[in-house]
């Protein structure tokens, strides 16, 4: 018997609840497979959108959001997904797979860019470039709250214990004003732009009560430590974060991430995923620290204009005197100019 015809789409509005109902039900997809992401990638950065999937028998079968980065600075390039760490094409259906990624090609060329881009967990492609530079942490979170802290390596855990000790505290904020003022002062301190507050309480917005910002204090009540994630699936991910510079010598940010866990672990999610990190880089050691193995991340391109794969993130040597430039800059100025410079990043 044959199996049904496949057809090719791009995604309308009534049909984004089918949309997602597939993405949380494919092994592959992530929660930055879901729709909602379109509108906020277009409405807030200015990038216009292409979801495409392909149905058989009535029903989606695969999905590849993808987004047009138009850059003066960073070139033009079709990715899925600008401003999230992974995406690619979510799907089992080998011929459906290999319908949208000709028509993702053939949009491509239509467009007239410079590459293609898929930020893949796993390869799909072992003959083209990549980008080697990522890997991605992610551990089941288990069932009881102590052998959770137990499975932190000892050092960590005592950091952990520290900040115990120290008497911070966290809570879930309704808002992203606590988060927003720690995080655009430490991407400063790193010599990097800010995303717009805006963009945050989109997410909110959007996401509802899967998307939360957890704040650390101390025991005056200053905010030590914040950071906004995701729920999908039963998985908890944390990513985005700043702090404050006292946040260190009192163990914040490791009470902040266990907080988290315990509290991940008492609503009964399954799976902690740390997001990705710079290989070599302080926050990669961090989560090592924790006990996560990384992943490299397969981020795969096909290049049309462009001899080599880009390289826009700070551990490129030429933007050394960017990032030393910007860590001078006061903190309203540089949250006016950031918006302008980082959505041309994704």
């Amino acid at each position: 018997m044959q199996p049904a015809a496949l057809t090719v789409h791009t995604l309308a509005e009534a049909e984004r609840a089918d949309w997602d109902a597939f993405v949380r039900a494919c092994p592959q997809a992530s929660f930055f497979h879901l729709s909602a992401w379109r509108a906020l990638i277009e409405e807030v950065f200015g990038h216009r959108s292409y979801y495409l999937y392909a149905r058989r028998a009535g029903a989606i079968v695969a999905v590849l959001p993808l987004a047009e980065v138009r850059s003066r600075l960073f070139g033009h390039a079709l990715v899925s997904q600008p401003f999230c760490v992974y995406g690619g094409i979510a799907g089992e259906d080998a011929e459906a797979v290999a319908a949208l990624e000709a028509e993702a090609e053939a949009l491509a060329l239509r467009l007239g860019v410079q590459h293609l881009e898929y930020r893949n967990m796993a390869p799909r492609h072992p003959e083209w470039p990549r980008q080697t530079v990522y890997a991605t942490f992610r551990k089941p979170i288990l069932p009881e709250v102590e052998a959770n802290l137990l499975a932190i390596p000892r050092k960590q855990r005592a950091m952990v214990r520290k900040g115990i000790q120290n008497g911070l505290a966290s809570q879930f904020d309704a808002d992203a004003g606590r988060f927003f003022a720690l995080y655009a002062d430490n991407v400063l301190r790193h010599g990097t732009p800010a995303l717009p507050r805006r963009f945050f309480e989109r997410l909110l917005d959007t996401f509802g009560c899967n998307c939360e910002v957890l704040t650390v204090t101390d025991r005056s009540g200053r905010a030590l430590s914040s950071v906004l994630g995701f729920r999908f699936r039963g998985e908890v991910l944390p990513y985005y974060a700043g702090d404050h510079p006292a946040a260190r010598a009192l163990a914040a940010n490791d009470f902040k991430y266990w907080e988290l866990m315990r509290r991940a672990c008492e609503r009964g999610d399954t799976l902690f995923d740390y997001g990705r990190s710079k290989l070599g880089t302080g926050p990669y050691a961090f989560k090592k620290n924790w006990g996560f193995e990384p992943q490299p991340l397969a981020y795969e391109y096909r290049l049309y204009k462009r001899d080599s794969v880009p390289q826009n993130n700070p551990l490129n040597p030429k933007y050394r005197a960017f990032i030393a430039l910007w860590r001078r800059l006061p903190l309203p100025v540089a949250n006016v100019l950031g918006p302008y410079i980082v959505r041309n990043l994704g």
